[in-house]
């Protein structure tokens, strides 16, 4: 399907789900039914269900996160062993990140399953509900120390660059408001439908928790420079603990996105987006790079052939 040296695997993260994704993949392989029957049992519920057709679970956090994770290395898994799929270069948006630390084998499903899901539990946990908020800012030629500028002295903070005509800003439900008024002109403003300030120092308060969490967990580094980090925009070094720390300061970091998409485009020639849907793809069209997207089985066929 591929050449693997010079290719890259892209995972979206929070935002893409939709009920039934990577049910046709769970019908027809066993590699992806055993996939989300690993991460359930990891993480004490039945993924599948909840993806399936549980639309009021799939849009909590603490069971979003771990039921996008699951599907796409579910369908990452069916591509890999029976459409020839292989790869180098791994990177994923925010909870995304996670999935590629699966695939390139630093994280064990089970064990990135039952991380995510308290990852989840505890960003909902962090702020009550209403009282954060999230804004993507659209316009041509955003630079993201120009926008921090403008919102700088609000309760806000740049929570994704995702490319040079979308940043996103999240922070208190007030400051968002504030920062609306210095960002209206000339630039479309969209207000996000999220549950929590997500990479916006109002998470901070959970970083040590889940420090501990990620301290229990087992990782082999001696993949980690194959996976890009939201958190620092390069790649991971290979050391556990260097990437326990990026991944816990991600959580109230700024995702670097566009640094990881020149970071990958300088080193594959081709770049496979793999979830239930394909928001990346335009973030990569933004700097000239073509990604294709596989989002079911149908598109999975049209990139086998």
């Amino acid at each position: 399907m591929s050449d693997a040296e010079k290719t890259a695997l892209v995972f979206p993260g929070q935002g893409s789900q939709r009920v039934g994704m990577a049910q046709d993949f769970h019908d027809k392989f066993a590699a992806a039914r055993d996939a989300f029957a690993e991460a359930s049992a990891a993480c004490g519920v039945d993924l599948a269900a909840i993806s399936f057709g549980d639309e009021e679970r799939l849009n909590l956090t603490e069971f979003t996160q771990p039921c996008i994770l699951t599907a796409e290395i579910a369908m990452l898994r069916v591509l890999a062993s029976d459409y020839g799929l292989e790869a180098r270069w791994f990177a994923g948006h925010s909870l995304g990140e996670y999935t590629a630390l699966v695939a390139a084998g630093v994280l064990e499903l089970g064990e990135a399953a039952k991380l995510v899901r308290r990852r989840g539990a505890l960003m909902q946990q962090a702020v009550p509900a209403g009282e954060g908020a999230m804004l993507a800012v659209i316009a041509r030629g955003l630079e993201l120390d120009a926008l921090r500028a403008e919102v700088e002295g609000l309760d806000v903070d740049a929570a994704n660059h995702n490319s040079s005509s979308q940043i996103v800003v999240s922070g208190s439900a007030a400051g968002v408001e504030k920062a609306k008024e210095r960002l209206a002109k000339g630039r479309r403003l969209i207000a996000l439908n999220v549950s929590a300030p997500f990479h916006s120092r109002l998470m901070r308060t959970i970083e040590p928790t889940f420090a501990v969490d990620l301290g229990a967990a087992s990782i082999d580094a001696t993949w980690a420079p194959r996976v890009a980090s939201n958190f620092t925009g390069g790649f991971h070094a290979a050391d556990a603990a260097s990437v326990r720390d990026a991944l816990v300061r991600q959580i109230s970091g700024t995702v670097r996105w566009v640094d990881n998409m020149k970071a990958l485009a300088e080193r594959a020639t081709r770049i496979v987006e793999i979830g239930p849907a394909k928001p990346l793809s335009a973030f990569f069209r933004d700097i000239g790079v073509k990604v294709q997207a596989i989002t079911d089985l149908a598109t999975a066929e049209e990139a086998k052939a």
